[in-house]
């Protein structure tokens, strides 16, 4: 009888063990699952703010085209900087596509956190656009509106 009791505990201090395992493991899989789609998140949400930079970069060409006076040559240096980032971050979705299934946790906490800093510094810089563009907006109304008779 001794060693039935020895041996149910060994089976049950076996099932614990067992148990504890599949948890860390689980627990560890979510990990994983929870930073890929914040990562893929983070690459959707970052391409989206590129191409809003690109449209209003294209808006505001085409509004300064419309007023030889204004300058346009930073528009290109402009339109190009948008291009690299859109470049740069087709290149971290590949290495999302290739490398992430396999990467280590720190890894993937590395890659969320650099584009996580990508967009805290693309942010200011949408929002300085969004507001000369409503500025330039502005102006050319005033430029283009007829003069009120008084």
């Amino acid at each position: 009888m001794d060693t039935y009791l020895t041996f149910g505990l060994a089976i049950l201090f076996i099932l614990l063990i067992v148990a504890l395992v599949g948890a860390f493991l689980l627990r560890r899989a979510t990990q994983r699952a929870t930073s890929l789609r914040r990562l893929l998140d983070l690459a959707d949400r970052l391409e989206a703010d590129l191409k809003s930079c690109r449209a209003r970069l294209q808006q505001a060409h085409a509004v300064i085209s419309l007023n030889p006076d204004l300058p346009a040559a930073s528009e290109q240096e402009a339109a190009h900087a948008v291009e690299a980032g859109l470049r740069a971050l087709l290149q971290q979705r590949i290495w999302i596509r290739d490398y992430a299934p396999t990467a280590s946790q720190s890894e993937l906490d590395a890659a969320t956190k650099a584009m996580d800093q990508t967009r805290e510094r693309l942010s200011p810089l949408l929002q300085a656009l969004g507001q000369a563009q409503n500025e330039l907006d502005s102006a050319m109304r005033e430029h283009i509106r007829p003069d009120s008779p008084t």
